[in-house]
């Protein structure tokens, strides 16, 4: 039986989703700090706007917005993120003079790459959203607090929070800390040195990559291309990916988050998307989707 062809209604539905994507994604990995996680949040908000009743929404952007929001404060709480005090309502200090000025961000992409990798597992699952919404994409408290469930007072102090935590970091030294342990780690994948890999990789360290950087990689693999899988676990299964395996990659900004791009010709083919914690790489995320490296802010460091 031949399937039923969309409606112009769905088309239309479904361009305007798309026209959204990119930013719903964007949210969602600022929130959770997982590419794969974002994606699957953006998934889940899809499926909900194709349940919902469209001619009931008013405004799209906003509605996609809240949900896309809720759907990641979800994924945080289910895998044991910090809940915020009961009394998240109440403020909790004397106001922020910054957060009662303009919905401005004070802080540089970069800059806030670097934060964000340190300060993110500290954060409530709100505080993440809060500060997020406000200082990267510029919503009002207004805005937030229904997507929060708060008063917009409580809204801006769950912001607050985060950038007090922000503010007490030497967002400098950090972010040289956090390229020089991405420079080291590609020093030792070139150099095949599989002691320093294993010293540099937390134990329990997560390789995901999509599979357009496995199909990018394959081919390579008699050149020094990483041995790439779709997913590994591990310092030792790692380290075996990349040892002696990192030519023609280099340091990268993505989305001001810092790690490394496979460039020939400096044009990016993939991106990792290095995570660290206490110096030590946690997770490494790969991305060579075309679409989805499209959607992202490269740049290549050297």
């Amino acid at each position: 039986m031949p399937r039923a062809q969309p409606n112009g209604s769905d088309r239309d539905l479904a361009q305007s989703f798309a026209a959204q994507r990119p930013r719903l994604r964007k949210i969602a990995y600022r929130t959770l700090g997982s590419y794969w996680d974002a994606d699957d949040a953006v998934q889940e908000t899809w499926l909900r706007l194709q349940r919902a009743d469209a001619d009931e929404i008013d405004n799209l952007d906003a509605w996609l917005t809240v949900v896309v929001s809720r759907v990641s404060v979800d994924q945080l709480r289910s895998r044991g993120a910090r809940h915020e005090d009961a009394e998240a309502d109440l403020p909790l200090g004397p106001p922020d003079p910054e957060a009662t000025g303009p919905d401005t961000s004070a802080l540089q992409s970069e800059e806030l790459g670097a934060a964000m990798l340190v300060v993110l597992d500290a954060l409530g699952p709100l505080e993440r959203l809060a500060f997020v919404l406000h200082d990267v994409f510029g919503l009002s408290f207004d805005d937030i607090a229904p997507i929060v469930e708060r008063t917009p007072t409580a809204a801006r102090q769950l912001a607050s929070r985060a950038r007090r935590r922000i503010r007490g970091l030497d967002l400098p030294a950090e972010r040289l800390r956090q390229r020089e342990a991405v420079g080291a780690f590609l020093r030792a994948a070139r150099h095949g040195d599989f002691g320093a890999l294993l010293q540099l990789l937390d134990p329990e360290v997560e390789l995901r990559a999509d599979a357009d950087a496995v199909a990018t990689a394959a081919p390579h693999a008699d050149d020094g291309a990483p041995l790439l899988q779709r997913h590994a676990r591990g310092a030792d299964a790692v380290a075996r990916i990349f040892a002696g395996r990192a030519e023609q990659t280099e340091i990268a900004l993505v989305d001001g988050f810092p790690g490394a791009a496979y460039a020939p010709d400096g044009v990016a083919q993939a991106v990792y998307a290095i995570h660290l914690q206490d110096g030590r790489i946690t997770r490494i995320d790969i991305i060579g989707d075309t679409m989805h490296l499209a959607e992202l802010t490269i740049r290549l460091e050297g």
